[in-house]
């Protein structure tokens, strides 16, 4: 009975010491001390909000602001930039206001949390689905720009029979495949830090070459695009500034809470004007001629080569970084919460599928940001502060969450539609 007791209790502690190596939905790429106690600096606080915010979206901004103009593409940026701070900071408040009810529930720690205490299971459902369709859609454009940056190098129609893009995303899946079959990804985590270092020093090397050919070509550029293209424009946006699905773990790890909102708020302004310059100076540079993807505007240059090259690098291997909430999700809700290879490789064939059809990079990105960024950024952190603080906040505060709402489901409908109007014009 004791070897029993003991070989549960060995049990039991080997599961727990693999549970918290297994990075989950809400595990922050720079974690804090081990303790129990939050030890997050400052700078790492500001560090790991910047890695949960920026990523592959902003290579499609110059393409959205040749599309919407380039006053009316900075005022979408920043825009968004402060409705997505304002949106993080309601999810803040809504978790802090929960945690203070002794009603015996555990701390909380993810959005998901927050929705099964304030709507239960259907609040977690609608949270884990919309996770999974933005995470997803994530890598599925991750796939998008490794295949036609490689395409742009080889300049070839066909290889092997399949089209040039389909190729290189099959190259890529048996990888992707190897990669997702890790059960602790931990360790991976540095390399998705490492892409956003590189992904730094990329767009510093491609802003200054859109200055270099500005300078010698100097196109015409518009100001703005017109309505038509409002939603479009929108959902790019809010693609860019995806990131309100990490910034409860973070907050819970800041070592000095008071502060969290000020470190939110500089990292904000930060990244809303790096992707104000990046959009602007890359649709200055090439007007109308501006492709999907900046990078495929520059010729085949040694500089530009290895930027482009340094990009697919660090996006294929931060692929299964972002896919991890995916699997711990799908792993959780149909496989016990254990670790589960069939559903990790049935997922990453799902999404390498879905990348093959998806002709345009940049309308992908509208599409995501507007059918999924859309509830997860503005309606639901909105709905679930108006549902906790009903009985307590003012006429201002309740009018200003049901119109950040209803604002959330006129752009996240409007945009799908006209996303999805695009991606099906495009002829291929």
């Amino acid at each position: 009975m004791r070897n029993s007791r003991k070989q549960e209790s060995s049990s039991s502690s080997s599961n727990s010491s693999s549970e918290k190596l297994k990075p989950r939905e809400d595990t922050p790429l720079l974690p804090g001390k081990t303790n129990n106690n939050p030890l997050s600096s400052q700078p790492k606080t500001f560090a790991n909000v910047f890695i949960a915010v920026v990523g592959a979206g902003v290579l499609g901004l110059p393409y959205s602001f040749k599309r919407t103009g380039w006053l009316m593409g900075l005022l979408m940026i920043f825009s968004v930039a402060v409705l997505t701070y304002y949106c993080m900071l309601l999810l803040v408040r809504t978790r802090r206001k929960l945690d203070s009810f002794d009603n015996g529930f555990s701390k909380i720690n993810s959005f998901g949390d927050v929705g099964f205490r304030v709507c239960g299971s259907v609040g977690r459902i609608v949270v884990d689905i919309m996770i999974i369709l933005s995470q997803a859609g994530f890598c599925v454009g991750y796939l998008i720009f490794i295949a036609n940056t490689m395409v742009n190098f080889f300049d070839e129609s066909t290889i092997l029979g399949l089209s040039a893009k389909g190729f290189f995303i099959w190259v890529c899946f048996p990888f992707q495949l190897g990669l997702s079959s890790i059960a602790t990804l931990t360790h991976l985590a540095p390399l998705s830090i490492f892409a956003d270092v590189v992904d730094l020093g990329a767009m510093g090397v491609v802003m200054v070459e859109d200055v270099i050919v500005f300078m010698t070509q100097m196109p015409e550029v518009r100001a703005f695009g017109g309505m038509s293209v409002f939603f479009y424009g929108m959902g790019v946006a809010v693609y860019a500034f995806e990131g309100v699905g990490m910034v409860l773990p973070l907050e819970a790890e800041a070592k000095d809470k008071d502060k969290f909102g000020n470190v939110l708020a500089w990292c904000m302004v930060f990244i809303a004007l790096m992707y104000g310059s990046f959009g602007a100076f890359g649709y200055f540079a090439f007007g109308e001629e501006t492709k999907d993807i900046i990078t495929a505007n520059f010729g085949a240059g040694v500089v530009s080569v290895l930027v482009q090259l340094g990009l697919c690098i660090n996006l294929f291997f931060t692929f299964p970084l972002m896919m991890n909430p995916v699997y711990e999700i799908v792993e959780r809700r149909l496989w016990g919460g254990e670790y589960c290879l069939w559903l990790r490789w049935l997922l990453v064939l799902l999404v390498s599928l879905v990348a093959l059809f998806v002709p345009n990079f940049a309308d992908f990105l509208s599409l995501v940001g507007s059918s999924v960024c859309c509830g997860l950024g503005f309606v639901l952190p909105s709905l679930f502060h108006l549902l906790v603080f009903k009985e307590e906040m003012g006429r201002k505060q309740w009018c200003l969450d049901m119109a950040i709402m209803i604002l959330g489901i006129v752009l996240g409908v409007s945009g799908t539609w006209y996303a999805l109007v695009e991606i099906f014009s495009v002829k291929v």
